[in-house]
């Protein structure tokens, strides 16, 4: 069996370079020679080593997913949805306004800004913002009755948190600073319901 010449760059290093194109200038908006400029590499390494744009896209994507989720579950664990809604809002707005990374959230802006041709990874990228908000409404409905005022549905509080939550990516990509971000957390959370 023929060996290859042995791979001359970190491909781990490459796809966060990658995550961070498509961070930045969407699925579509992220042409290939950006991508494999940024990456250091060449197309046909790129080819050999992550598939094509799309699945290169999905890579990076999962990777982008790996912290937030982790940090959904963790806030999850909150022992009260109050608690569990301040971490989410308050957290998120913190994120969103880290210097480090592209503004917004890779998964909104590029499931947003996806054409025709681009429909499966619109899809993907629904499904994966779905999901998370699942994990929230599934967290809320383990409510105890004595945490949600009567008459509150713990389905449309969860998707008023995750609204919120897709609300400050938007703002954040169009330039909200962290001060405003975290204002905005504020007033969700003082109209939480008492």
């Amino acid at each position: 069996m023929p060996v290859g010449r042995p791979r001359s760059f970190d491909a781990d290093k490459a796809l966060e370079k990658a995550l961070r194109v498509f961070w930045r200038r969407g699925y579509e908006g992220a042409s290939l020679p950006e991508l494999t400029k940024a990456m250091g590499i060449n197309r046909p390494s790129m080819y050999a080593t992550f598939g094509n744009k799309e699945q290169l896209f999905k890579k990076a994507v999962d990777r982008y997913c790996v912290e937030p989720t982790a940090h959904l579950m963790e806030c999850l664990a909150a022992p009260t949805v109050r608690e569990v809604a301040e971490r989410l809002i308050r957290d998120t707005a913190e994120k969103l306004a880290c210097p480090k990374n592209p503004r917004g959230c890779l998964i909104l802006q590029g499931a947003l800004a996806c054409g025709k041709e681009s429909d499966a990874i619109r899809r993907d990228l629904t499904a994966r913002r779905a999901e998370r908000e699942r994990a929230i409404c599934e967290r809320f409905a383990q409510a105890k009755a004595s945490e949600l005022p009567k008459g509150v549905d713990a389905d449309d509080l969860a998707r008023y948190v995750s609204t919120v939550m897709q609300g400050m990516a938007v703002q954040a990509a169009s330039g909200a600073t962290g001060e405003e971000l975290l204002g905005i957390a504020e007033v969700a959370l003082r109209n939480w319901p008492a």
